[in-house]
Protein backbone atom coordinates (compact mmCIF):
# COMPACT_ATOMS: atom_id res chain seq x y z
CA UNK A 1 0.00 0.00 0.00
CA UNK A 2 1.65 3.80 -1.14
CA UNK A 3 2.50 5.54 1.92
CA UNK A 4 0.07 8.91 2.15
CA UNK A 5 2.64 12.09 1.39
CA UNK A 6 2.99 14.25 4.13
CA UNK A 7 0.90 17.26 5.11
CA UNK A 8 2.25 20.09 4.41
CA UNK A 9 2.76 22.17 7.65
CA UNK A 10 -0.57 24.44 8.37
CA UNK A 11 0.03 28.62 7.91
CA UNK A 12 0.72 29.98 11.26
CA UNK A 13 -2.42 32.44 12.53
CA UNK A 14 -1.50 35.80 11.51
CA UNK A 15 -2.10 38.35 14.23
CA UNK A 16 -2.34 41.06 11.53
CA UNK A 17 -5.98 39.30 10.11
CA UNK A 18 -8.49 41.58 11.80
CA UNK A 19 -10.88 38.94 13.96
CA UNK A 20 -8.68 35.98 13.12
CA UNK A 21 -7.49 35.89 16.72
CA UNK A 22 -10.50 36.18 18.21
CA UNK A 23 -12.73 33.69 16.52
CA UNK A 24 -9.74 31.30 17.37
CA UNK A 25 -10.44 31.77 21.32
CA UNK A 26 -13.65 31.56 20.60
CA UNK A 27 -13.77 28.07 18.98
CA UNK A 28 -11.69 26.60 21.19
CA UNK A 29 -13.71 27.67 24.43
CA UNK A 30 -16.46 26.52 22.24
CA UNK A 31 -14.79 23.06 21.61
CA UNK A 32 -13.99 22.59 25.43
CA UNK A 33 -17.54 22.60 26.07
CA UNK A 34 -18.78 20.54 23.33
CA UNK A 35 -16.24 18.55 24.37
CA UNK A 36 -16.10 14.77 26.62
CA UNK A 37 -13.90 16.51 29.02
CA UNK A 38 -16.74 19.97 29.75
CA UNK A 39 -16.23 21.16 33.35
CA UNK A 40 -15.58 24.58 32.63
CA UNK A 41 -18.82 27.43 32.47
CA UNK A 42 -17.89 29.09 29.60
CA UNK A 43 -16.39 32.61 31.07
CA UNK A 44 -13.93 29.95 32.09
CA UNK A 45 -13.25 28.53 29.36
CA UNK A 46 -12.67 31.82 27.15
CA UNK A 47 -10.35 33.10 29.90
CA UNK A 48 -8.57 29.88 29.37
CA UNK A 49 -8.78 29.91 25.68
CA UNK A 50 -7.69 33.32 25.66
CA UNK A 51 -4.45 33.08 27.73
CA UNK A 52 -1.42 34.18 25.85
CA UNK A 53 -3.40 35.57 22.91
CA UNK A 54 -3.10 38.76 23.45
CA UNK A 55 -6.44 39.91 22.30
CA UNK A 56 -7.11 43.74 22.63
CA UNK A 57 -10.39 44.84 24.34
CA UNK A 58 -12.62 45.00 21.21
CA UNK A 59 -11.25 41.27 19.92
CA UNK A 60 -12.07 39.86 23.57
CA UNK A 61 -15.86 40.94 23.18
CA UNK A 62 -15.95 39.70 19.79
CA UNK A 63 -14.66 36.41 21.19
CA UNK A 64 -17.44 36.84 23.75
CA UNK A 65 -20.14 37.11 21.51
CA UNK A 66 -19.71 34.68 18.99
CA UNK A 67 -19.30 31.91 21.93
CA UNK A 68 -22.19 33.28 23.94
CA UNK A 69 -24.57 33.27 20.48
CA UNK A 70 -23.24 30.13 19.69
CA UNK A 71 -25.15 28.71 23.16
CA UNK A 72 -27.90 30.71 22.68
CA UNK A 73 -28.85 29.15 20.14
CA UNK A 74 -27.42 25.83 19.90
CA UNK A 75 -30.17 24.03 19.10
CA UNK A 76 -31.05 25.55 16.28
CA UNK A 77 -27.75 26.13 14.54
CA UNK A 78 -26.77 21.80 15.45
CA UNK A 79 -29.88 21.35 13.27
CA UNK A 80 -29.30 23.67 10.11
CA UNK A 81 -25.72 21.98 10.48
CA UNK A 82 -26.61 18.59 10.62
CA UNK A 83 -28.72 19.32 7.57
CA UNK A 84 -26.27 20.50 5.38
CA UNK A 85 -23.63 17.49 6.09
CA UNK A 86 -23.91 14.54 4.49
CA UNK A 87 -22.78 12.26 7.35
CA UNK A 88 -24.79 14.81 9.82
CA UNK A 89 -22.80 16.32 12.88
CA UNK A 90 -19.32 15.63 13.98
CA UNK A 91 -20.08 15.14 17.34
CA UNK A 92 -16.74 13.14 17.70
CA UNK A 93 -14.43 16.25 16.49
CA UNK A 94 -15.93 18.64 18.78
CA UNK A 95 -12.85 20.85 17.03
CA UNK A 96 -14.45 20.95 14.01
CA UNK A 97 -17.81 21.09 15.38
CA UNK A 98 -16.96 24.11 17.12
CA UNK A 99 -15.76 25.42 13.79
CA UNK A 100 -18.69 24.94 12.19
CA UNK A 101 -21.38 26.52 14.93
CA UNK A 102 -19.06 29.34 15.86
CA UNK A 103 -19.48 30.42 11.69
CA UNK A 104 -22.77 29.59 11.41
CA UNK A 105 -23.55 31.79 14.70
CA UNK A 106 -21.70 34.63 12.85
CA UNK A 107 -24.03 34.41 10.26
CA UNK A 108 -27.42 33.69 11.77
CA UNK A 109 -27.26 35.68 14.79
CA UNK A 110 -24.18 38.19 14.51
CA UNK A 111 -23.52 41.42 12.35
CA UNK A 112 -21.10 39.92 10.74
CA UNK A 113 -20.32 40.06 7.02
CA UNK A 114 -20.79 36.51 5.62
CA UNK A 115 -17.61 36.36 3.43
CA UNK A 116 -15.89 37.50 7.07
CA UNK A 117 -17.30 34.74 8.84
CA UNK A 118 -16.41 32.03 5.97
CA UNK A 119 -12.97 33.42 4.81
CA UNK A 120 -11.87 33.38 9.08
CA UNK A 121 -13.46 29.94 9.92
CA UNK A 122 -11.35 28.70 6.60
CA UNK A 123 -8.03 29.93 7.80
CA UNK A 124 -8.75 28.66 11.06
CA UNK A 125 -8.97 25.48 9.34
CA UNK A 126 -6.17 25.52 7.11
CA UNK A 127 -4.15 26.92 10.57
CA UNK A 128 -5.04 22.86 12.41
CA UNK A 129 -2.79 20.17 11.57
CA UNK A 130 -5.53 18.22 12.57
CA UNK A 131 -8.68 19.98 10.28
CA UNK A 132 -6.02 21.69 7.53
CA UNK A 133 -7.50 18.74 5.59
CA UNK A 134 -11.26 19.41 6.00
CA UNK A 135 -11.21 23.07 4.91
CA UNK A 136 -12.92 22.63 2.12
CA UNK A 137 -15.97 21.05 3.66
CA UNK A 138 -16.01 24.10 6.52
CA UNK A 139 -15.92 26.79 2.98
CA UNK A 140 -18.82 24.59 1.40
CA UNK A 141 -21.12 23.96 4.60
CA UNK A 142 -20.39 27.54 5.63
CA UNK A 143 -21.33 29.43 2.17
CA UNK A 144 -24.32 26.85 2.34
CA UNK A 145 -25.60 28.74 5.57
CA UNK A 146 -25.22 31.77 4.22
CA UNK A 147 -27.55 31.61 0.85
CA UNK A 148 -30.29 29.99 2.99
CA UNK A 149 -30.22 31.72 5.53
CA UNK A 150 -33.75 32.91 5.02
CA UNK A 151 -34.81 29.46 5.03
CA UNK A 152 -32.95 28.55 8.51
CA UNK A 153 -34.71 31.10 9.72
CA UNK A 154 -38.14 30.38 9.06
CA UNK A 155 -37.46 27.16 10.69
CA UNK A 156 -37.28 28.22 13.88
CA UNK A 157 -40.79 27.45 14.66
CA UNK A 158 -40.36 26.22 19.08
CA UNK A 159 -37.48 27.30 21.30
CA UNK A 160 -38.66 25.05 23.52
CA UNK A 161 -38.30 21.55 21.08
CA UNK A 162 -36.14 22.95 19.06
CA UNK A 163 -33.40 25.03 20.86
CA UNK A 164 -33.61 23.53 24.55
CA UNK A 165 -32.65 20.34 25.62
CA UNK A 166 -35.04 17.76 26.36
CA UNK A 167 -34.44 16.89 29.93
CA UNK A 168 -34.70 20.83 30.64
CA UNK A 169 -38.08 20.86 28.06
CA UNK A 170 -39.84 18.10 29.85
CA UNK A 171 -39.10 19.43 33.31
CA UNK A 172 -40.09 23.08 33.03
CA UNK A 173 -43.24 21.78 31.37
CA UNK A 174 -44.18 19.49 34.25
CA UNK A 175 -43.09 22.61 36.71
CA UNK A 176 -44.80 25.14 35.05
CA UNK A 177 -46.95 24.36 32.22
CA UNK A 178 -46.71 24.00 28.70
CA UNK A 179 -47.50 27.66 27.49
CA UNK A 180 -45.13 28.61 30.25
CA UNK A 181 -41.70 26.41 29.29
CA UNK A 182 -42.30 27.93 26.01
CA UNK A 183 -42.14 31.45 27.30
CA UNK A 184 -39.34 30.65 29.25
CA UNK A 185 -37.45 29.27 25.88
CA UNK A 186 -38.51 32.37 24.30
CA UNK A 187 -37.06 34.71 26.80
CA UNK A 188 -33.49 33.07 26.59
CA UNK A 189 -33.30 33.64 22.96
CA UNK A 190 -33.33 37.45 23.96
CA UNK A 191 -30.53 37.74 26.14
CA UNK A 192 -30.77 39.52 29.36
CA UNK A 193 -30.78 43.67 29.60
CA UNK A 194 -28.43 45.62 32.60
CA UNK A 195 -30.22 45.49 35.49
CA UNK A 196 -28.40 48.09 38.61
CA UNK A 197 -29.57 48.18 42.02
CA UNK A 198 -28.98 52.46 43.10
CA UNK A 199 -28.44 53.34 46.34
CA UNK A 200 -30.63 56.34 46.50
CA UNK A 201 -32.65 58.84 43.66
CA UNK A 202 -33.49 56.15 41.64
CA UNK A 203 -35.25 58.63 39.20
CA UNK A 204 -32.10 61.01 38.70
CA UNK A 205 -30.03 57.98 37.78
CA UNK A 206 -32.31 56.81 35.55
CA UNK A 207 -32.33 60.07 33.28
CA UNK A 208 -28.33 60.02 34.12
CA UNK A 209 -27.81 56.28 32.94
CA UNK A 210 -30.66 56.57 30.03
CA UNK A 211 -32.56 53.51 31.64
CA UNK A 212 -36.10 53.33 33.39
CA UNK A 213 -37.19 52.39 36.77
CA UNK A 214 -38.56 49.02 37.52
CA UNK A 215 -41.54 48.45 39.72
CA UNK A 216 -39.36 46.12 41.14
CA UNK A 217 -37.02 48.54 42.42
CA UNK A 218 -34.24 48.02 40.02
CA UNK A 219 -32.93 50.05 36.98
CA UNK A 220 -32.91 48.69 33.85
CA UNK A 221 -30.38 50.29 30.91
CA UNK A 222 -31.29 50.87 27.31
CA UNK A 223 -27.83 50.89 26.09
CA UNK A 224 -24.84 48.22 25.74
CA UNK A 225 -22.04 50.50 26.49
CA UNK A 226 -19.13 49.12 29.04
CA UNK A 227 -20.16 49.44 32.48
CA UNK A 228 -17.01 50.78 34.00
CA UNK A 229 -17.67 53.45 31.72
CA UNK A 230 -21.46 54.67 32.77
CA UNK A 231 -21.65 57.89 35.22
CA UNK A 232 -21.80 57.02 39.23
CA UNK A 233 -19.62 53.65 38.59
CA UNK A 234 -16.43 55.01 40.50
CA UNK A 235 -17.94 56.86 42.73
CA UNK A 236 -20.68 53.95 43.93
CA UNK A 237 -23.78 54.98 42.54
CA UNK A 238 -24.52 51.65 41.88
CA UNK A 239 -23.60 48.11 41.06
CA UNK A 240 -25.23 45.61 38.55
CA UNK A 241 -27.64 43.25 39.63
CA UNK A 242 -30.58 41.52 38.26
CA UNK A 243 -33.81 42.92 39.20
CA UNK A 244 -34.67 39.33 40.10
CA UNK A 245 -31.75 38.80 42.25
CA UNK A 246 -32.65 42.10 44.25
CA UNK A 247 -35.94 40.59 45.49
CA UNK A 248 -34.45 38.04 47.87
CA UNK A 249 -32.98 40.88 50.44
CA UNK A 250 -36.04 43.29 49.90
CA UNK A 251 -37.52 40.25 51.60
CA UNK A 252 -34.88 39.45 54.49
CA UNK A 253 -35.62 43.50 55.38
CA UNK A 254 -32.54 44.23 57.05
CA UNK A 255 -32.44 46.85 59.75
CA UNK A 256 -29.86 49.32 61.20
CA UNK A 257 -27.91 47.47 63.84
CA UNK A 258 -29.23 43.79 62.96
CA UNK A 259 -26.68 41.23 62.45
CA UNK A 260 -27.17 39.50 59.54
CA UNK A 261 -24.44 36.55 57.82
CA UNK A 262 -25.00 36.02 54.28
CA UNK A 263 -23.86 32.84 53.10
CA UNK A 264 -22.13 32.17 49.94
CA UNK A 265 -21.99 35.29 49.38
CA UNK A 266 -19.72 36.56 46.19
CA UNK A 267 -19.74 37.74 44.35
CA UNK A 268 -21.73 40.70 46.73
CA UNK A 269 -24.83 42.17 45.10
CA UNK A 270 -26.62 40.61 48.15
CA UNK A 271 -24.38 41.75 50.51
CA UNK A 272 -24.03 45.06 49.59
CA UNK A 273 -27.84 45.34 49.37
CA UNK A 274 -27.87 44.59 53.26
CA UNK A 275 -24.61 46.53 54.42
CA UNK A 276 -26.42 49.69 52.57
CA UNK A 277 -29.39 49.26 54.83
CA UNK A 278 -27.24 49.60 57.91
CA UNK A 279 -26.55 46.08 59.29
CA UNK A 280 -23.73 44.90 60.24
CA UNK A 281 -22.90 42.17 58.08
CA UNK A 282 -20.44 38.80 58.05
CA UNK A 283 -20.05 37.74 54.28
CA UNK A 284 -18.99 34.35 53.99
CA UNK A 285 -17.70 32.41 50.91
CA UNK A 286 -15.53 29.26 50.26
CA UNK A 287 -13.95 30.79 46.90
CA UNK A 288 -10.78 32.84 47.92
CA UNK A 289 -10.93 34.37 44.95
CA UNK A 290 -14.59 35.36 44.79
CA UNK A 291 -14.09 37.18 47.99
CA UNK A 292 -11.96 39.42 46.26
CA UNK A 293 -14.33 40.54 44.16
CA UNK A 294 -16.41 41.06 46.67
CA UNK A 295 -14.37 43.01 48.33
CA UNK A 296 -13.65 44.95 45.63
CA UNK A 297 -17.10 45.75 45.25
CA UNK A 298 -17.77 47.08 48.68
CA UNK A 299 -14.56 48.99 48.59
CA UNK A 300 -15.89 51.28 45.48
CA UNK A 301 -19.20 51.10 46.76
CA UNK A 302 -17.35 52.76 50.53
CA UNK A 303 -19.28 49.62 52.14
CA UNK A 304 -17.64 47.13 54.68
CA UNK A 305 -18.44 44.28 55.71
CA UNK A 306 -16.97 41.56 57.76
CA UNK A 307 -15.42 38.85 55.55
CA UNK A 308 -14.62 35.36 55.79
CA UNK A 309 -13.45 32.79 53.46
CA UNK A 310 -14.88 29.24 54.95
CA UNK A 311 -17.20 26.86 53.97
CA UNK A 312 -20.35 28.07 55.38
CA UNK A 313 -21.03 24.19 57.04
CA UNK A 314 -17.68 24.72 59.06
CA UNK A 315 -19.23 27.79 61.15
CA UNK A 316 -19.83 27.96 64.49
CA UNK A 317 -23.39 27.25 65.20
CA UNK A 318 -23.10 29.78 68.35
CA UNK A 319 -24.02 33.31 68.81
CA UNK A 320 -26.92 33.24 65.90
CA UNK A 321 -27.89 36.04 63.90
CA UNK A 322 -30.51 38.22 63.77
CA UNK A 323 -31.79 36.89 60.36
CA UNK A 324 -29.48 35.04 57.48
CA UNK A 325 -29.54 35.17 53.92
CA UNK A 326 -28.67 31.68 51.51
CA UNK A 327 -28.41 32.37 48.14
CA UNK A 328 -27.13 28.21 47.74
CA UNK A 329 -25.12 27.23 44.94
CA UNK A 330 -27.67 25.45 42.05
CA UNK A 331 -27.57 24.65 38.78
CA UNK A 332 -28.23 27.85 37.82
CA UNK A 333 -31.14 27.35 35.55
CA UNK A 334 -32.73 30.46 36.13
CA UNK A 335 -29.73 32.53 34.10
CA UNK A 336 -29.50 30.45 31.03
CA UNK A 337 -30.55 34.31 29.03
CA UNK A 338 -27.26 35.38 30.20
CA UNK A 339 -25.06 32.37 30.50
CA UNK A 340 -27.00 30.38 27.68
CA UNK A 341 -23.97 27.67 28.17
CA UNK A 342 -25.82 26.12 31.39
CA UNK A 343 -28.57 24.61 29.40
CA UNK A 344 -25.52 22.35 27.54
CA UNK A 345 -23.03 22.15 30.22
CA UNK A 346 -25.39 20.89 33.51
CA UNK A 347 -27.07 17.66 33.85
CA UNK A 348 -29.97 16.49 35.91
CA UNK A 349 -27.86 14.54 37.94
CA UNK A 350 -26.34 18.03 38.56
CA UNK A 351 -29.61 18.82 39.83
CA UNK A 352 -29.55 16.09 42.13
CA UNK A 353 -26.32 16.39 43.60
CA UNK A 354 -26.87 20.18 44.15
CA UNK A 355 -30.33 19.38 45.94
CA UNK A 356 -28.27 17.69 48.96
CA UNK A 357 -26.30 20.23 49.42
CA UNK A 358 -28.67 22.83 49.82
CA UNK A 359 -30.47 20.24 52.23
CA UNK A 360 -26.95 20.32 54.21
CA UNK A 361 -26.88 24.22 53.94
CA UNK A 362 -30.67 25.34 54.76
CA UNK A 363 -30.30 23.58 58.42
CA UNK A 364 -26.61 25.20 59.00
CA UNK A 365 -28.60 28.14 58.09
CA UNK A 366 -31.08 27.40 60.50
CA UNK A 367 -28.76 26.32 63.37
CA UNK A 368 -27.08 30.15 62.70
CA UNK A 369 -30.70 31.79 63.62
CA UNK A 370 -31.49 33.28 66.85
CA UNK A 371 -35.19 32.50 67.84
CA UNK A 372 -37.89 35.12 66.59
CA UNK A 373 -34.86 35.43 63.56
CA UNK A 374 -35.28 35.66 59.91
CA UNK A 375 -34.10 33.23 57.53
CA UNK A 376 -34.54 33.94 53.81
CA UNK A 377 -33.48 30.34 51.18
CA UNK A 378 -33.14 31.59 47.30
CA UNK A 379 -31.74 30.28 44.47
CA UNK A 380 -31.26 31.34 40.24
CA UNK A 381 -33.08 28.12 39.74
CA UNK A 382 -36.25 27.03 37.65
CA UNK A 383 -35.81 23.14 39.20
CA UNK A 384 -38.09 22.43 42.04
CA UNK A 385 -35.88 20.04 43.88
CA UNK A 386 -33.39 23.24 44.15
CA UNK A 387 -36.70 25.54 45.24
CA UNK A 388 -40.38 24.96 46.44
CA UNK A 389 -39.63 21.24 47.07
CA UNK A 390 -36.40 21.96 48.88
CA UNK A 391 -38.64 24.21 51.56
CA UNK A 392 -41.07 21.67 51.89
CA UNK A 393 -38.66 18.97 53.40
CA UNK A 394 -37.06 21.64 55.37
CA UNK A 395 -40.51 22.49 56.84
CA UNK A 396 -41.14 19.02 57.51
CA UNK A 397 -37.72 18.43 59.40
CA UNK A 398 -37.54 21.96 60.99
CA UNK A 399 -40.41 22.58 63.24
CA UNK A 400 -39.46 25.72 64.98
CA UNK A 401 -39.73 27.59 61.33
CA UNK A 402 -42.62 28.69 59.67
CA UNK A 403 -42.88 30.20 56.15
CA UNK A 404 -43.93 33.65 56.09
CA UNK A 405 -46.29 33.81 52.96
CA UNK A 406 -45.84 36.87 50.88
CA UNK A 407 -48.17 39.23 49.55
CA UNK A 408 -47.87 41.29 45.86
CA UNK A 409 -47.27 44.10 47.97
CA UNK A 410 -43.89 43.00 48.84
CA UNK A 411 -43.10 42.46 45.74
CA UNK A 412 -44.94 46.11 43.96
CA UNK A 413 -47.98 44.40 43.28
CA UNK A 414 -46.29 41.83 40.89
CA UNK A 415 -48.94 38.91 42.15
CA UNK A 416 -47.65 36.69 38.92
CA UNK A 417 -44.36 36.67 40.81
CA UNK A 418 -45.70 34.68 43.85
CA UNK A 419 -46.16 30.72 43.43
CA UNK A 420 -49.09 28.83 45.45
CA UNK A 421 -47.03 28.43 48.25
CA UNK A 422 -46.65 32.20 49.02
CA UNK A 423 -43.00 31.59 48.07
CA UNK A 424 -41.41 34.30 45.13
CA UNK A 425 -41.00 32.15 41.96
CA UNK A 426 -40.06 34.50 39.02
CA UNK A 427 -39.33 33.07 35.75
CA UNK A 428 -37.72 34.31 32.20
CA UNK A 429 -41.13 35.17 30.61
CA UNK A 430 -42.10 37.17 33.49
CA UNK A 431 -42.02 41.38 32.77
CA UNK A 432 -42.39 41.35 29.41
CA UNK A 433 -39.58 38.42 28.79
CA UNK A 434 -40.43 36.49 25.60
CA UNK A 435 -41.85 39.30 23.78
CA UNK A 436 -38.86 41.39 22.36
CA UNK A 437 -35.54 42.44 23.65
CA UNK A 438 -35.17 44.99 27.07
CA UNK A 439 -37.63 42.01 29.31
CA UNK A 440 -37.81 39.69 31.54
CA UNK A 441 -36.09 38.09 34.67
CA UNK A 442 -33.36 35.90 35.81
CA UNK A 443 -35.58 32.78 37.33
CA UNK A 444 -35.38 32.94 41.06
CA UNK A 445 -37.20 31.18 43.58
CA UNK A 446 -36.66 32.70 47.24
CA UNK A 447 -38.95 31.20 50.76
CA UNK A 448 -39.03 34.02 53.55
CA UNK A 449 -38.41 32.07 56.66
CA UNK A 450 -39.49 33.04 60.56
CA UNK A 451 -37.99 30.74 63.55
CA UNK A 452 -40.46 31.42 66.32
CA UNK A 453 -39.66 32.65 69.70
Amino acid sequence: MASQPPRRPPPPIDPAVPGLAARRVAQKAVAHLLGPARGLALEDALAQAGRGAGLEPGDAALARAIATASFRRLGFLRTALAARLRDGLPEDRPDLLALLITGAAQILDLAVADHAAVDLAVRLAKADPQLQHLAPLVNAVLRRVARERDAIRAGEDDPLADNTPDWLARRWVAAYGAEAARGIAAAHLEGAALDVTVRGEPDAWAARLGGRRLGLGSLRLDGREAVAGLPGYDEGAWWVQDAAAALPVGLLAPKAGERIVDLCAAPGGKTAQITAAGAAVTAVDRSSTRLERLQGNLARLSLSAEVIAADALDLPDGAPFDAVLLDAPCSATGTIRRHPDVAWIKTEADVIRLAGLQRRLLDKAARLTRPGGRLVYCTCSLEPEEGSAQIAAFLTRNEAFARVPLTPEDVAGHAELIDPNGDLRTLPCHLGGGAGRGGGLDGFFASLLRRRD
